[in-house]
């Protein structure tokens, strides 16, 4: 299952069939920033005019039809936290936690994380009224945070089989390319399964190319999810910088778009 692309109010986003709460993937595209950031920068700390991304932030809530958003500083862990409005802030305000992915029940609250190669996780679960957002680097993917997230979920009421879940773009199998230490670290995590996750270019060569996706959607479905309640972006934000950030790609002279989920 892939992800569909929709125009809201010149707000060009990606979203996912399977999760009926409102939620969006952002491209570059709809905003206002400049140069290296054009257009829907979202990234605070990028370097960017802090007017045009107040101004990015402004569109894509009306177009969402979001009030409150609550942000975390991400830090390539596997903390997911819980959050309410009072966690909630405006852009450039100071950042209220320190982790990598965010779970709520309560209406009205925006989730929201960030992303330039790494993998975006959106999850709801539309009978317990639950949703989580989670930042999948490398390390958080092979550390489980897709499955800490559903745990988080848990605690909140939902039913993991009744989670539905969004993988959206980031950097793919055909770009990423490691050490031997992250196919050492889907080892650990998935055993013999993490095979089928990992390229090895041959013996000339300590580098492999590495699906993060899959490996997320694998410690997803360990979780619980149903493998039909997966929806997985094909998009490669390498190998596509037009249509959005890539770290890798720009040497970090980029801007970010985002995974955004709320209850409405």
């Amino acid at each position: 299952m892939d992800l569909i692309e929709k125009n809201v109010n010149g707000l060009p986003l990606l979203a996912a069939p399977n999760i009926p709460a409102v939620h969006a993937f952002t491209t570059r595209f709809g905003g206002v920033s400049e140069g290296a950031f054009a257009s829907l920068n979202l990234g605070e700390n990028r370097g960017d005019s802090p007017e045009a991304v107040r101004e990015n932030y402004r569109r894509l809530k009306a177009a969402l039809g979001i009030g409150k958003l609550c942000f975390t500083r991400q830090v390539h862990g596997t903390f997911v936290r819980p959050v309410t409005s009072a966690d909630a802030r405006e852009s450039f305000d100071p950042l209220p936690c320190a982790c990598d992915g965010l779970v709520t029940d309560e209406p009205g609250l925006g989730l929201i994380i960030f992303i330039a190669d790494c993998i975006p996780l959106l999850l709801h679960d539309p009978e317990r009224g639950v949703i989580a957002a989670v930042h999948a680097g490398w390390r958080g993917s092979v550390g489980d945070i897709a499955g800490k997230a559903v745990q988080a979920m848990t605690a909140l009421g939902a039913a993991p089989a009744h989670i539905r879940a969004a993988i959206g773009p980031g950097i793919s199998r055909c770009c990423f390319e490691t050490g031997p230490e992250v196919p050492e670290a889907v080892m650990a995590v998935l055993g013999r399964e993490g095979r089928e996750y990992i390229d090895d270019p041959g013996r000339e060569t300590d580098k492999f190319f590495v699906d993060l996706k899959g490996v997320n959607r694998a410690l997803l479905i360990r979780a619980g999810v149903e493998p039909d309640n997966i929806a997985v972006s094909d998009e490669c934000t390498m190998c596509r910088p037009d249509k959005y950030w890539s770290h890798r790609h720009t040497g970090g002279l980029r801007g970010s778009q985002a995974a955004v989920i709320a209850l409405l």
